[in-house]
């Protein structure tokens, strides 16, 4: 999700996941609750999912969470975790009041909320109590202080396909965007990256977030990827927008993916409907590392017998990372020291570090769409400091 902020609030006072969890054979998960007994020298860890949200499917987003939860707290061999969940019904004001609730309790983290908006209500209530916030937002403008995000930003991505793109001649970029905040925030990231990668930026061409935009920004994209000499184009619209009239459009109006390369800042896979797109067909984007989250799909799978959200990893590497602190660390083990080391950690969405401002960094895989399936072009990175970084 990408949840934006009108105006995002940085407070003034805002995991190295275990070296690696064992993949075991259905184990059985840990039945927890708020009021359960636990052992005196657990870890007391709050997670706020959206129960009690209005759309089923964030309902399902939230047993998603819960469940991924419960599976890294099974999975933790002798760390105690006093696993305690708070539902924020996706509204940040209910966010707010359950996690001071939950610091009242005793919570020595939290894990979630969901949006950015709660995400940010959250770290601002508990700011002055010595707690952290790892939400599953993947909003950076939130991020500093005593909140940490755990989703993919844009940074992530824009970066890991500007330097992919450099070293492959695709490196002369025509960045399209939509003229919304996420769009402006979607340019920003690549126009960045693609000059950090040592890149060049040709161009930009904005459209209004409508059928009609898509289609008045056409001519204006295919003369700016003249005038730019572009051998790229790296788009900020997804699935769910702008892309499907985009991959009929561009290849129509003399711009096919044969002739300039594609690049998506979000997720082109999902629906798998999307693939059957002739536009789609070469294109590029960046996504976790797909053998990890195949194992822990089956992993997911076998234990509740059913498929889990793509965000629900975010839960269980937030539980399993403060499993691995608490117990290699003693005191301090949550402290922001110890949460924004250098090393970073492996999780069942790759490997992954918080940065001093908040922000993350992801080992992410470059991949393509050939003949209708997605195609691993450049696997991503096992540490950092490895090709892909």
């Amino acid at each position: 999700m990408f949840a934006v902020l009108s105006t995002a609030r940085k407070t003034v006072a805002r995991l190295a996941l275990f070296a690696s969890v064992a993949w075991l054979a259905a184990c059985q998960p840990v039945s927890l609750s708020n009021t359960g007994l636990v052992p005196s020298n657990s870890v007391a860890v709050a997670l706020l999912v959206p129960h009690g949200a209005s759309s089923a499917q964030e309902q399902k987003l939230a047993r998603d969470l819960e469940n991924a939860a419960r599976l890294a707290v099974s999975d933790l061999d002798g760390v105690p975790i006093d696993l305690r969940v708070y539902s924020t019904a996706g509204n940040a004001g209910q966010a707010q009041a359950e996690a001071l609730k939950a610091v009242d309790d005793g919570a020595q983290i939290i894990v979630g909320p969901l949006h950015a908006e709660s995400a940010n209500a959250v770290a601002v209530a508990v700011a002055d109590k010595g707690v952290n916030v790892l939400a599953f937002s993947n909003n950076s403008t939130i991020a500093g202080g005593n909140l940490f995000i755990l989703g993919q930003t844009f940074e992530n991505s824009a970066s890991r396909l500007a330097r992919y793109g450099s070293q492959n001649g695709k490196n002369r970029v025509l960045t399209v965007y939509a003229n919304n905040l996420s769009g402006q925030l979607g340019k920003q990231a690549i126009t960045n990256a693609v000059s950090a990668s040592g890149g060049s930026n040709v161009g930009s061409v904005g459209y209004d977030f409508s059928q009609n935009g898509v289609v008045d920004a056409i001519p204006k994209i295919t003369a700016a990827a003249s005038s730019g000499n572009a051998n790229a184009i790296f788009m900020t619209s997804n699935t769910a927008g702008a892309l499907p009239l985009f991959a009929q459009m561009l290849p129509e109006a003399g711009l096919s993916p044969q002739d300039i390369q594609y690049i998506g800042l979000t997720r082109w896979d999902t629906p798998p409907q999307t693939l059957t797109l002739p536009g789609v067909q070469g294109s590029w984007f960046a996504l976790p590392d797909p053998n990890r989250a195949a194992q822990y799909n089956s992993r997911f799978t076998a234990s509740f017998g059913e498929t889990p959200h793509p965000l629900s990893g975010l839960a269980y590497d937030g539980i399993a990372a403060i499993g691995a602190l608490s117990e290699s660390r003693g005191r301090g083990a949550l402290s922001r020291a110890a949460l924004t080391q250098a090393a970073g950690f492996q999780g069942v969405t790759g490997v992954f570090r918080f940065l001093p401002n908040g922000s993350n960094e992801r080992g992410l895989a470059v991949a393509t769409i050939r003949d209708n399936q997605v195609a691993v072009i450049s696997p991503a990175p096992r540490g950092f400091g490895a090709a892909g970084f």
